[in-house]
């Protein structure tokens, strides 16, 4: 298969808002290789990515070390 259709293929078979942030990676990508064609070491500004924050009003999420504790602990602990 070749690689774009494999490509295609995976993104459609991810829940969708992986699918948004494999869109937003895209959009990234794009723009920081518009921005510097020779990929310099310029520090990428996070502040009006939409992105960021996109969690902010999960409960879970609220204590997000004790999130990842527990995340651990599910997948570690088999």
């Amino acid at each position: 298969m070749p690689l774009l259709e494999q490509i295609q293929k995976d993104l459609a078979s991810l829940p969708e808002d992986a699918q948004q942030m494999v869109i937003y990676f895209i959009c990234f990508l794009k723009q920081y290789y518009k921005n510097s064609p020779t990929c310099s070491t310029k520090p990428f500004n996070l502040d009006n990515q939409p992105f960021v924050g996109m969690w902010q009003d999960r409960p879970d999420m609220q204590d997000s070390t004790a999130w990842v504790r527990q995340i651990r602990k599910q997948q570690w602990q088999r």
